[in-house]
């Protein structure tokens, strides 16, 4: 393992195009979920300017069935996803929550997937794709997160609450961060490179038509502020490389300055680089995929076996095949830092939480509407409330150091 080094991570705010991509088509998962906890849900989505197109396969009691529309169920579908537009804050020429074309291309799901995916007489609930996920977790936060990536989303989610509440007003729902960070003996201890691009209002830019340097000037004052408040004392020095807005200007953005689709920011989603990706999105997916499901299991184990003081750091793999409930494979990596062998950890997880898609399920209780708070600014490293962000909790502590034991 090298101990001194340096790293990055790179968060996308709420109102960044595939953003919006991912929260519409968690938006029907929830609305789906909410009618029936039982429900078959892949729903992708495409923005762009003043246009959101929904695509994907589905089966809901109440909703969709024998492929009809149940009366008003296509009206309720748009209704939702416009509030959703609004609530990220998009009433901009090129893209307006109360104006955009919407175009529903949902429809029933494969029969033949239905077949390998139900629970029947004879065989358990089989997963709902073959695949590979992962999970990790490192006790360089409090959260069990990489720091690079935790803080990149603490700076977005600062900034849009900041927005929402009306302390910047001049900010616009599109915007990234990006945070370089030094390692010493594993430790990050500086701010090497922060970045940050948002869109603002017009005239906040050294460019363009409406440029204003003094309006420019506070823009970048209020980021500079944010980064300090947001980072560990200390971490940004007169030497961190801070990059406000460098192209100059950032009026035009969102869906009308880039096309957004359904998962395509997934190391945004899980740990910012800093561990494997199986390549399978999460958002527009009902629990049954395993892509979502038991991704969220993988990071839940991890983060308890680095809770309970067993590694510094956890990747855990799991493997699966369409219509089979069993996992093939469980694979456990402490990467040095372990003092348990990480064949006892693979024997002794699966006891503790069964780990087909049922099981997954029912014991994370994810047969709920809880994902759209999920699809930005990360799926991991969030406080558990109540029934959303159930795979973040240490619960399983005790239990793992008994069984280890």
């Amino acid at each position: 393992m090298r101990s001194s080094y340096i790293f990055t991570s790179e968060s996308v705010s709420e109102g960044h195009p595939d953003k919006v991509a991912d929260q519409i088509s968690d938006t029907i998962v929830d609305l789906f979920l909410s009618k029936d906890p039982e429900a078959r849900i892949a729903c992708e989505t495409l923005t762009t300017t003043n246009l959101v197109v929904l695509a994907g396969e589905i089966r809901c009691r109440g909703v969709y069935e024998n492929g009809e529309w149940a009366e008003g169920a296509l009206a309720e579908i748009e209704a939702a996803v416009r509030a959703t537009v609004k609530r990220i804050g998009y009433e901009q020429s090129g893209f307006h929550w109360n104006e955009f074309t919407f175009e529903n291309n949902l429809h029933g799901q494969s029969a033949e997937i239905a077949m390998g995916v139900d629970e029947g007489a004879n065989k358990d609930e089989g997963a709902g794709d073959q695949g590979i996920m992962f999970g990790y977790a490192t006790d360089e936060t409090p959260g069990l997160m990489p720091a690079t990536l935790y803080y990149s989303h603490k700076i977005l989610e600062t900034m849009a609450a900041d927005r929402h509440s009306g302390k910047a007003p001049f900010l616009e729902p599109d915007a990234k961060s990006q945070v370089t960070l030094q390692y010493e003996n594993g430790v990050p201890v500086r701010a090497t490179a922060l970045v940050v691009s948002t869109q603002h209002k017009a005239g906040y830019c050294l460019q363009g038509q409406n440029a204003d340097p003094a309006k420019y000037e506070e823009l970048r004052s209020y980021v500079a502020g944010v980064l300090t408040s947001v980072l560990p004392d200390g971490f940004v020095t007169d030497a961190t490389k801070v990059y406000i807005n460098p192209t100059g200007a950032f009026e035009i953005g969102g869906p009308d300055g880039d096309a957004g689709l359904t998962g395509r920011k997934i190391i945004v989603d899980t740990y910012g680089g800093a561990a494997p990706h199986g390549g399978g999105a999460f958002s527009g997916k009902d629990p049954t995929k395993v892509d979502r499901s038991a991704a969220y299991v993988a990071r839940y184990l991890a983060k308890n076996v680095v809770a309970a003081g067993l590694a510094k750091r956890c990747t855990i793999q799991l493997s699966y095949a369409i219509g089979v409930a069993e996992p093939l494979s469980v694979y456990v990596d402490t990467h040095g830092t372990g003092t348990v062998d990480e064949a006892k950890l693979e024997e002794v997880l699966p006891r503790l939480v069964r780990l087909t898609p049922k099981g997954i399920r029912q014991h994370l209780k994810l047969n709920a509407p809880i994902y759209v708070k999920s699809a930005a600014y990360g799926h991991f490293g969030r406080e558990p409330e109540g029934d959303l962000f159930t795979w973040e909790r240490t619960d399983l502590v005790y239990a793992l150091k008994a069984a280890v034991a």
